[in-house]
């Protein structure tokens, strides 16, 4: 799953969080895949341009495929870049905080009391299917929107409990 949480710290040092939980989007193409793919697409790309070595048709037609897989090449890395995104769920006896650390933007972060935080699971009307948010401090924010919903579903489940667990005396 790509979201792990941490061993809880009893009596960690200092203001050291109860529970960490870091979520970060699926990597369906590793680093190895993508190279292996960009292979492959130059090998069956240069397949037709057998025909046309020695003639002057291969230097027209050579800039242009290496321009499409000079863009695939593009595409691919900054699918990469783009799934860097990262979100730290941090669980203190005092407090939540949620920190989204994103590829090409500042910063987010969000603080609120457990005891007033409520985890929501939408089923419609969100931007993605079982959209999940967390609301307090007067604020709604999203959780793992890159998720897919039943990962979204069982990071629910798992969230109330452990808050549950902070909110008790």
């Amino acid at each position: 799953m790509p979201y792990e949480w941490t061993e809880p710290r009893p009596g960690g040092p200092g203001n050291a969080p109860l529970e960490e939980c870091h979520l970060w989007p699926f990597r369906s193409l590793p680093r190895r895949g993508m190279v292996v793919f960009i292979g492959i697409t130059c090998a069956l790309v240069s397949i037709p341009l057998l025909a046309v070595v020695g003639s002057p048709v291969l230097w027209g037609l050579l800039p242009f495929l290496i321009i499409a897989i000079g863009g695939v090449w593009w595409a691919i890395e900054r699918s990469y870049r783009d799934g860097t995104v990262l979100e730290v769920l941090r669980l203190w006896p005092d407090r939540v905080a949620l920190t989204r650390h994103n590829p090409r933007g500042p910063r987010q972060e969000w603080e609120a009391n457990p005891y007033w935080v409520d985890v929501r699971l939408h089923a419609d009307g969100g931007p993605v299917e079982d959209y999940l948010t967390l609301k307090g401090n007067g604020r709604e924010v999203e959780l793992g929107a890159f998720l897919a919903p039943e990962e979204r579903k069982a990071l629910h489940d798992d969230l109330t409990g452990r808050i549950a667990r902070l909110r008790a005396p």
